[in-house]
């Protein structure tokens, strides 16, 4: 199964688009046409796609030729299979269109940017504008822009050179972006702009936004269905951050029991807005159950219980009284706006019930006054129910990395979403494709407990089969919520990825199968790669203290594409403050690069090997994408010095991660039985 090569396309973008099923599925189409003729025409495609099941009910031959022909005219030039794939997305997109949608709609509720819908609702684009012209009016690059008119086009002007969007990451998640790294300048060149289109793209992934169908060319086209769908994802996440145990521990007043906490840690966002509503709403008579952020505050009436009971002083019963549904939505505004909440939506908007804008409405309201009290029982079991920094930064890293992968179901808590074993199963499939027997697995909700066990049964047996170290593990430590074993587990998955990709990689571009990439081969690469550079520093392994300085990741980063890193912002890292400087900076230009990371600054200063390796690694898969003389891509093939030991990860070889993950298990004891009873049947 670790052998598998899959079909690689050197635009990352491009190959995100589509699963590995499609792209063995659309290269088979390729190569049997130019196996017909010795080359594929723009002549060719229409007769092709038409047969396609995704297009045969919709376009005949004809109307395929006319489509394609809008971008490609001559029927006689020869195309290359990135061609043919970018074709077969314009195709898909004018299908979608004309489908009514996409089967996955642009969503604030659902934190996705996996659409082709056109339609741009003016009220929504009309509040982003309010919002970004709020928070960043006084911004020292951007007050000169703002603020803008929403009746026209200038949000999709501004965004063009990237500097926006970046700036407004950071508004919603501070510190993400190191504001050092992005270009500034009042006229960009194109490398500069693709610089910070990368930059926000890689980051908007690592504050939980999902952008598997946008690309660079899209922001710098400003495409507006596509630049609204993201602006409104980043929107959400700064609105919704404050809903979480950690942020705001007096949500614990929200559960009956202390027991019901862990069922509230593993509640998305959203959901746990709705239960904060409507816990309000039951203590002031309202007697109808708030499901949604459309349908069921179409009325105003709810929101007129809602302030009623969090702000009294501001509010009447004039506004239960009246009759008017869009009178009452007035006053219910009038009200919000004496609590600060600036109105980003309209009285039409809640009665038309739009549901990204009610969510924004109701997530401000919730920022300004929650109305939650403290119970200091109920506080103390919270905090109790808060991991350690280290695993909480590695829970953040792993859910990150899984949103990225563009699987269908949306990840809020590893520790909670991954029990039943299905998320697993879709990100083994994504990243092993065929590995996952979906005949023996059951898709959430999921009733029946022992249907859970099998799901993560399953995960477990393709971990074996994918060579982790997973002794004495079975199925239920996974459903039971073993924590240390689900980082364990997903560390491995995304070791396991990473490795491969190098693999497929360097196997793609040398035209035969490679040898399988090691954690020491990443590390003789780094070090070669910035020696050659006329460099000095060198890193011993992935747990080097030196690395927390940062010099060494600067000068690789330098040593991959030289004018990526500006040596003047660059500290000597020799306190804490500069350490702190060079890590954020680090990060950002690694992101401005194209590299996809979900690391965080403290990471490198406390020399994370984990989270060192990902950074390394990710670094050698965006050089070795480059174009680059003979020595660069056999610079892995070179004889690696005995480093195993120096590069393995936590200073473990594979026998003591074997060890560690068996006494992890060996406590418990239903694990083992279950254990050994699968071991029995499969005998």
């Amino acid at each position: 199964m670790s052998g598998f090569v899959g079909v690689v396309v050197s635009d990352p973008w491009l190959q995100s688009q589509f699963t590995q099923v499609e792209l063995r599925t659309l290269k088979s189409r390729f190569l049997s046409i130019r196996s017909q003729s010795s080359r594929v025409t723009v002549g060719d495609l229409p007769a092709v796609f038409a047969k396609l099941k995704a297009f045969s009910e919709l376009f005949s031959e004809d109307e395929v030729k006319a489509i394609l022909g809008e971008s490609l005219k001559d029927s006689d030039e020869e195309i290359d299979f990135e061609s043919f794939l970018r074709a077969y997305l314009n195709l898909q997109a004018r299908a979608t269109a004309k489908s009514g949608g996409s089967k996955n709609p642009s969503s604030f509720l659902k934190a996705t940017t996996t659409t082709f819908h056109h339609t741009i609702n003016e009220s929504e684009k009309a509040s982003y504008v309010a919002h970004i012209n709020s928070y960043l009016g006084e911004d020292p690059f951007l007050k000169k822009y703002l603020p803008l008119d929403p009746s026209t086009n200038a949000l999709f002007d501004l965004v063009k050179d990237g500097v926006l969007l970046c700036k407004l990451i950071n508004v919603a998640v501070p510190g993400t972006i190191d504001e050092r790294a992005i270009n500034t300048k009042s006229v960009l060149n194109p490398w500069e702009r693709n610089e910070n289109h990368t930059l926000c793209l890689n980051s908007a992934k690592a504050i939980g936004c999902t952008v598997v169908n946008i690309g660079t060319q899209d922001l710098i086209e400003a495409r507006p269905h596509l630049l609204l769908g993201l602006i409104s994802q980043i929107i959400k996440i700064q609105l919704l951050a404050d809903l979480s145990l950690k942020k705001t521990p007096q949500l614990v007043e929200l559960v009956e029991d202390s027991k019901d906490v862990e069922e509230l840690i593993g509640l998305p966002p959203e959901k746990l807005l709705l239960k904060w509503m409507n816990f309000h709403l039951k203590k002031a008579g309202y007697e109808k159950q708030v499901t949604n952020f459309s349908s069921d505050v179409k009325d105003g009436a709810a929101y007129a219980y809602l302030l009623n009971a969090l702000a009294p002083e501001h509010s009447g019963p004039a506004c239960l009284d009246t009759k008017d549904p869009t009178e009452r939505a007035n006053m219910v505004l009038e009200q919000a706006e004496k609590l600060d909440c600036k109105r980003y939506l309209t009285p039409t908007d809640i009665v038309e019930g739009s549901p990204n804008l009610n969510l924004a409405f109701v997530a401000q309201i919730f920022q300004h006054r929650n109305g939650l009290s403290v119970d200091s029982k109920k506080m103390s079991f919270a905090e109790m129910m808060t991991d350690d920094p280290q695993t909480s930064r590695e829970e953040r890293c792993f859910r990150l990395w899984i949103n990225s992968l563009g699987i269908a179901t949306y990840v809020n808590n590893v520790f909670e979403d991954v029990r039943n074993g299905w998320v697993l199963l879709e990100v083994l499939d994504k990243v092993s494709p065929g590995s996952v027997n979906w005949k023996q697995a059951t898709k959430p909700p999921i009733k029946m407990p022992f249907r859970k066990v099998e799901n993560c049964n399953q995960v477990i047996e393709i971990g074996k089969e994918l060579n982790f170290s997973l002794v004495n593990v079975a199925g239920n430590d996974i459903v039971q919520g073993n924590k240390k074993l689900l980082l364990a587990y997903l560390w491995q998955l995304m070791r396991f990825t990473m490795l491969q990709l190098l693999k497929n990689l360097r196997s793609h571009s040398q035209g035969r199968e490679g040898k399988e990439i090691k954690d020491a081969d990443i590390l003789n690469w780094a070090n070669k790669k910035v020696k050659r550079a006329g460099r000095t520093s060198q890193m011993e392994s992935f747990k080097d203290k030196n690395l927390s300085t940062g010099i060494f990741f600067l000068e690789l980063l330098s040593a991959v594409e030289p004018r990526v890193v500006n040596w003047s912002l660059v500290t000597k890292g020799e306190t804490d403050e500069d350490k702190k400087l060079n890590a954020t900076y680090i990060i950002s230009v690694a992101r401005k690069l194209g590299c996809s990371i979900f690391l965080l600054p403290e990471d490198i200063i406390e020399v994370n090997q984990k989270m060192i390796l990902t950074l390394t690694a990710s670094i050698m898969y965006w050089s070795l994408q480059q174009p680059a003389d003979e020595s660069e891509s056999t610079m892995v093939e070179d004889d690696t010095p005995d480093a195993s030991s120096a590069a393995s990860v936590d200073g473990e070889t594979e026998t003591d991660l074997a060890n560690e993950v068996s006494n992890l298990a060996v406590d418990n004891t239903s694990s083992e039985n279950l254990s050994s009873q699968v071991e029995e049947k499969d005998s």
